[in-house]
């Protein structure tokens, strides 16, 4: 049980490093839905189940959802999809 806690930590710690050290805003979003999830679990394993409960619900679920649809109307999720197409498009015309 102890190990399953310290796993937990470590990842809640990891995902917020990834999440201030990214640059794409999609990705971070993704990585934020991740901690909650991991700090949800952990709730519940100390035994506090409507903390828990509430950390999947608001941190996971409405938090990730007001996030990506704000990215989809500051058309960030757009702009990432294109930057990446135009990545493509350069590395394929390298090889030919």
């Amino acid at each position: 049980m102890q190990i399953l806690m310290i796993l937990l930590l470590a990842a809640v710690l990891i995902c917020a490093l990834c999440v201030a050290f990214t640059k794409n805003l999609l990705a971070a979003a993704v990585v934020f839905m991740t901690q909650s999830l991991a700090l949800s679990v952990v709730w519940l394993l100390l035994e506090s189940p409507d903390l828990g409960i509430t950390e999947a619900a608001v941190g996971a679920g409405v938090d990730s959802l007001l996030l990506f649809a704000t990215l989809k109307r500051i058309r960030a999720i757009d702009s990432d999809a294109r930057e990446n197409r135009k990545r493509e498009e350069e590395q394929d015309g390298t090889r030919s």
